[in-house]
């Protein structure tokens, strides 16, 4: 089984390009995924440290995917940031209560990105 450190689930390409480059560069293995469906399933065999998940997303939103994560009993579930362009507070209030444990808008700093997987991995 493929050990990862951080896998990254949104259905725009250039966020997935920007944070596969930025995480790859700082030595973090990374996988990836283009919807909510292939996220879960990719969470749940490759059981990756962190997770950052778009909260719109074809055939699963990011809520629900949340949810579905944190009803699994993963013996490390991934710790989840939710990337959204909603900056709103009853979105942010909707993850968290959903099971994200951290909620970031787009368009976001790629150092500030870094800068929290590294603090959260232990880096």
């Amino acid at each position: 089984m493929k050990t990862i450190d951080i896998l990254i689930a949104d259905d725009e390409p250039h966020i997935v390009r920007a944070l596969s480059f930025i995480f790859s560069k700082a030595g973090f293995i990374i996988d990836t995924a283009v919807n909510g469906e292939e996220a879960l399933a990719k969470c749940l065999s490759l059981m990756p440290r962190m997770a950052f998940f778009d909260l719109v997303m074809p055939k699963m939103d990011g809520i629900q995917l949340c949810k579905l994560i944190k009803a699994e009993t993963l013996q490390q579930p991934p710790y989840i940031i939710i990337l959204t362009c909603k900056g709103q507070d009853i979105d942010k209030e909707m993850c968290l209560k959903a099971g994200a444990n951290d909620f970031m808008t787009k368009p976001f700093s790629p150092k500030e990105v870094l800068e929290k997987a590294r603090f959260l991995l232990g880096e």
